[in-house]
């Protein structure tokens, strides 16, 4: 039996190197730097204008109004798909990459966001401009919608669309119960149990079912299913009040330590770029890091932090009430840049300032590891609350990720089964939640993540082809929005929600 699992243990290696490393990166960073040259670099020329209609409208009444059935409103939508970005990767998954890829991962962090934001954008109009509503009156869309309709609507293409889109479903449900859940518990139930119950570590029923765990995994499933049998209005009704206050507790919490830190501010932001393009070997042993290490960690820890070219969040985005696709497409660009430029930037700060990193020379001091790194970080300022309060936001994100992701699964159960495949998939998604808890191995979430790289790659595919309508679409907001010019939005790809959706626009709905 172990032989088994070794053997599938290496095979999944050797296909997660291959579908993240060589193929991966290559189409989500070409296809981030396609996006944003087609578009103008909308992401910087039109700056004011997606901070203003996304954080600049929090405060007001339209960004949180629901006005139709089936829909939540854009605020919602956006907590909705932070919870589901924002887990451990922001935590763990930023130590890592520094451990691994040195301070100057972080630079690469940054650039795949940067170009990340106009793939989340793109990805987010065409999921508003190719959905529609299902049997329960509730918006479905995605990228296995715009696969369909769009890429399988081009002359010579109708078959590859239509495939591609069945297969992002199916890869978009198995990542959903390990990625998305199963492996968001267990990090959920190792720090808990690192933090409040080690002594209780040894007690054991059934056998070898640790009993805190157990009782940690019960207590997840109650909790879980209980949001998540009522549907995405119960979901995005807990995500918009949990997700703001998690994010800022914890940014407020990072900012108390750059402040005690603040004289090592500049050696921090200096390690940063000086170290992005690879560390050299210093003398007494220690190895050099090699600069495609470095791009490789940043990268993709940065693309596992914010999804953004998974095509999964744009399930969530899709169900807002919004009838502009360029208004979503904002909230995606936005939602891109909490997640990597604020978040995962303040962890690193957390981690370079913790004195495990050697600013000099970018290298990992001995012993450190990158799994306990930012709660050491926290406990060397507030001592034992400071590892308390890291266990305490690991649970916030992750669990509200698990939240996020069964939603994700049930978009893609529903295109492949209809409606009622979603009700038994949602009990099965509740039901793994103990699994998770318990679990002892780690090949379960390595292997689903290896289904989350193959989500990618259709999905990207979807992106690319469709670009002309992206850009498109995009050029048609910017000459109604910005520049007034009298013409017909183009809003929807199907006849009838276009004209509703143009009748809304046209009385100030957007």
């Amino acid at each position: 039996m172990n032989d088994l699992m070794n053997t599938v243990a290496a095979v999944n290696d050797a296909v997660n190197s291959f579908i993240w490393v060589k193929i991966g990166l290559v189409l989500l960073i070409g296809t981030g730097v396609l996006m944003t040259i087609l578009t103008g670099f909308f992401q910087v020329t039109h700056f004011k204008h997606w901070i203003h209609k996304t954080i600049g409208s929090v405060f007001r009444p339209d960004a949180h109004v629901k006005n139709e059935a089936g829909s939540v409103s854009q605020f919602q939508a956006l907590c909705t798909a932070l919870a589901a970005t924002i887990g451990t990767g922001n935590i763990a998954g930023v130590a890592a990459a520094i451990c691994v890829g040195g301070p100057g991962a972080v630079f690469w962090m940054w650039i795949a966001a940067f170009l990340g934001m106009m793939t989340n954008y793109s990805e987010n109009v065409l999921g508003i401009y190719y959905r529609r509503k299902n049997h329960e009156g509730e918006w479905s869309g995605g990228a296995m919608y715009y696969l369909k309709d769009g890429l399988g609507n081009i002359i010579g293409y109708e078959k590859l669309g239509k495939v591609l889109a069945v297969l992002f479903a199916i890869f978009a449900v198995i990542a959903s119960f390990g990625i998305g859940n199963m492996g968001q518990i267990n990090k959920i139930t190792l720090n808990l149990e690192d933090a409040f119950f080690q002594g209780f570590s040894g007690a054991t029923v059934f056998g070898s079912v640790p009993l805190v765990n157990l009782i940690i995994g019960i207590v997840l499933m109650l909790v879980g299913g209980f949001i998540i049998i009522g549907g995405l209005q119960r979901i995005a009704a807990v995500a918009e009040r949990v997700v703001p206050f998690m994010a800022l507790l914890y940014v407020l919490g990072a900012l108390v330590i750059m402040f005690i830190h603040i004289s090592s501010i500049g050696a921090m932001f200096t390690s940063i770029f000086r170290f992005a393009f690879g560390i050299k070997a210093v003398e007494g042993g220690a190895v050099g890091v090699a600069v495609m290490t470095v791009v490789q960690q940043g990268c993709k820890r940065g693309v596992f932090s914010n999804e953004a070219g998974l095509g999964s969040s744009v399930m969530v985005h899709s169900n807002s009430n919004v009838k502009e696709p360029v208004k979503q497409g904002l909230w995606g660009i936005f939602e891109v840049f909490a997640d990597t430029f604020i978040v995962c930037t303040m962890t690193a700060i957390v981690v370079l300032s913790s004195g495990y990193i050697d600013l000099s020379t970018g290298l990992v001091k001995e012993g450190t590891s990158d799994a306990t790194l930012v709660a050491q970080a926290f406990g060397n300022v507030f001592g034992r609350p400071g590892q308390w309060f890291v266990a305490l936001a690991v649970l916030l994100f992750a669990f509200t990720t698990v939240l996020g992701w069964s939603h994700y699964g049930s978009k893609a159960v529903e295109y492949l089964f209809g409606i009622t495949g979603v009700k038994i998939y949602r009990v099965i998604f509740v039901l793994m939640i103990v699994s998770g808890a318990v679990m002892t191995s780690s090949l379960a979430w390595d292997i689903s993540d290896t289904f989350n790289g193959f989500m990618m790659v259709p999905n990207l595919i979807g992106v690319v082809a469709l670009s002309p309508v992206v850009v498109r679409i995009t050029r048609n907001y910017v000459e109604r929005k910005l520049h007034g010019h009298d013409i017909k939005p183009d809003l929807s790809y199907f006849a009838d929600i276009q004209e509703e959706a143009a009748e809304a626009v046209a009385k100030g709905f957007e």
